[in-house]
């Protein structure tokens, strides 16, 4: 069993021509409404991935609220600890993706503001039978600490999006932040060489270990004193709006079928790989079936 921990967004989408400075207004194209959320993509992309999946969040009480949870239950995903907020809208994000397949993304949180520790003692069960326990930033401190509290098996916390300063929950057991999430964390300037991430990523302390997702230059592992670089599988990016949200889905799968933590990143790798070749969120999200192909086309 895998239990995520984490935000429903309903995304709204849209092309750009390039992305807009400060002051400036771009014309996009149409407007696309698809299901998001870290939380809720992360899910998904576990579910897809064969893993057995339960979500705790919070949604409001309108048709948006309707559209996520249809989304995740049609995905299988247990939606037992789901909560209906009152007077409160279902969290949304606005999304603009350029022709290179990158986007700015601005989050209103709404019900995933409420989620709290509360939501997850209700869920501590489900959280102590856990073999992975998966957080991300898009929902209060309090609600990752007591989950990361509460779990019973490997905690994988994504710190997006970043926030200065911030400290991941204790018990963390992979930490899995990208270059400007890493930057954030320890205070130093955004990496860009694989030298740098090391050294950026060797001032955290607390989590077993750390994944840095790198984008086209794949990630890093650091585990104990030794770290690893893994290229990205070579593709041509459309939209990379959920490749973070497949990977940690995906490691989470790996490591939930007891994958050794260099076979889990391997394979997350594909299926992010995969994501990026199409658009949207949850839609991009590839299954099992996908990823073995994909994995064996390459061999």
């Amino acid at each position: 069993m895998i239990a995520v921990v984490g935000s429903l967004n309903l995304d709204l989408v849209a092309p750009v021509p390039q992305h807009p400075v400060p002051g400036e207004t771009v014309l996009g194209g149409d407007i696309a409404q698809h299901p998001g959320g870290k939380g809720a993509n992360q899910a998904v992309a576990a579910a897809r991935l064969g893993g057995n999946v339960a979500f705790v969040g919070r949604v409001g009480e309108d048709d948006a609220a309707d559209v996520m949870l249809d989304a995740v239950r049609n995905e299988g995903v247990d939606t037992t600890h789901i909560t209906r907020t009152p007077g409160v809208a279902t969290g949304r994000a606005l999304i603009a993706v350029d022709p290179a397949g990158e986007n700015t993304i601005i989050v209103s949180p709404g019900a995933n503001a409420r989620l709290g520790a509360a939501d997850c003692e209700t869920a501590s069960d489900l959280l102590r039978k856990a073999a992975v326990t998966v957080l991300q930033q898009e929902v209060p401190d309090e609600a990752n600490h007591a989950a990361a509290r509460l779990a019973g098996g490997i905690v994988l916390h994504n710190p997006a999006p970043a926030v200065a300063g911030a400290v991941p929950p204790p018990h963390v057991d992979v930490l899995v932040p990208n270059r400007t999430e890493l930057a954030a964390l320890t205070g130093t300037p955004v990496p860009e060489t694989i030298d740098d991430v090391v050294a950026a990523a060797r001032k955290l302390t607390g989590a077993g270990a750390v994944i840095v997702t790198l984008g086209g230059d794949g990630v890093l592992l650091l585990e104990g004193t030794a770290h690893l670089h893994i290229p990205a599988f070579r593709v041509r990016p459309v939209d990379t709006t959920a490749a973070g949200d497949s990977f940690c889905g995906a490691l989470a799968v790996a490591l939930a079928e007891g994958r050794t933590l260099e076979q889990a990143a391997r394979w997350a790798c594909a299926a992010a790989a995969i994501s990026t070749t199409r658009a949207g969120a949850q839609p991009s999200l590839a299954r099992r079936d996908e990823v073995e192909a994909f994995l064996a086309g390459r061999r």
